[in-house]
């Protein structure tokens, strides 16, 4: 009976296999869980973000190029290397090389990044000269670092002033399209306004239903800053606390995806892609 009863235990403190039990994301293995990379110093970016040291050697490395759109604002390209987006298990253990990164203008972040590429409207972008940085974090949302300096690439981005309708040009001489509601609203096929106030949804969340092609304009106002999120086609949108913001889609893939905020983390809707 004792021997048995030490069995029984010895099986319940590892788990099957003979494997520590860890509580992780869903759909994280036991050895994401568990890994770990570099070693954690007590210094933190810019952001708070405590560095994650590595060798310089092997270690993660990112460019940033910004392209100007010629529809809307510009696309920004990340070039990395000894580096992978990991998407589905962010918020797990950091593992060597793998991650996600942030987009932060003037110091200030706007958008979390699990690609290469990012669309960035004009109207995130004030008049003037700025700079854009992307930094590359592990799934833990440490940040990978080389000699104490946070992973990193910057660019230059100037935004001329506004045109007579309020929209952005890029200074190529060409006349800014006639924009009357939020930029580039009329070249959508559909828009949908939506608005979170004391953490709740108005409307409430439904399908959005759209034909493959189709443009959508996800037009959201906030009362508190936050970020929004579509899943399967990885972007992002900063929301300003109190100001209305809007990002314009191309649904070029079929299925259900979901719109939601990172922080609070609320579903806005979900659109149906045929």
């Amino acid at each position: 009976m004792l021997a048995l009863a030490l069995l029984l235990a010895g099986g319940a403190a590892t788990g099957c296999g003979g494997r520590a039990t860890t509580h992780h994301k869903p759909g994280t293995s036991h050895e994401q869980a568990s890994g770990s990379a570099g070693t954690l110093l007590p210094a933190a970016d810019a952001a708070g973000h405590k560095l994650r040291e590595v060798p310089a050697e092997g270690a993660p490395e990112v460019q940033l190029a910004a392209r100007p759109d010629s529809e809307d604002g510009w696309n920004l390209q990340l070039s990395v290397k000894n580096f992978r987006f990991t998407p589905d298990s962010t918020g797990g253990a950091a593992l060597p090389g793998a991650g996600h990164a942030h987009l932060e203008l003037d110091g200030r972040k706007i958008a979390r990044l699990y690609g290469p590429w990012f669309h960035l409207p004009a109207a995130q972008v004030p008049e003037g000269a700025h700079t854009l940085t992307v930094r590359l974090y592990a799934d833990d949302h440490t940040a990978w670092a080389v000699s104490g300096k946070a992973v990193e690439g910057t660019t230059q981005l100037t935004a001329p002033a506004p045109g007579p309708s309020g929209g952005h040009g890029h200074g190529h001489g060409d006349s800014p399209p006639t924009q009357s509601p939020p930029p580039g609203q009329e070249q959508a096929d559909r828009t949908v306004t939506i608005t979170v106030r004391d953490g709740k949804v108005s409307p409430a969340p439904a399908h959005t239903e759209l034909r493959r092609g189709e443009r959508v304009a996800l037009r959201v106002t906030s009362d508190r800053a936050d970020t929004l999120h579509v899943h399967g086609y990885d972007k992002e949108l900063a929301l300003p606390a109190g100001q209305e913001a809007t990002l314009i889609l191309t649904a070029d893939r079929t299925g259900l995806f979901e719109v939601e905020t990172h922080e609070s983390a609320l579903v806005l809707t979900q659109l149906l892609v045929r």
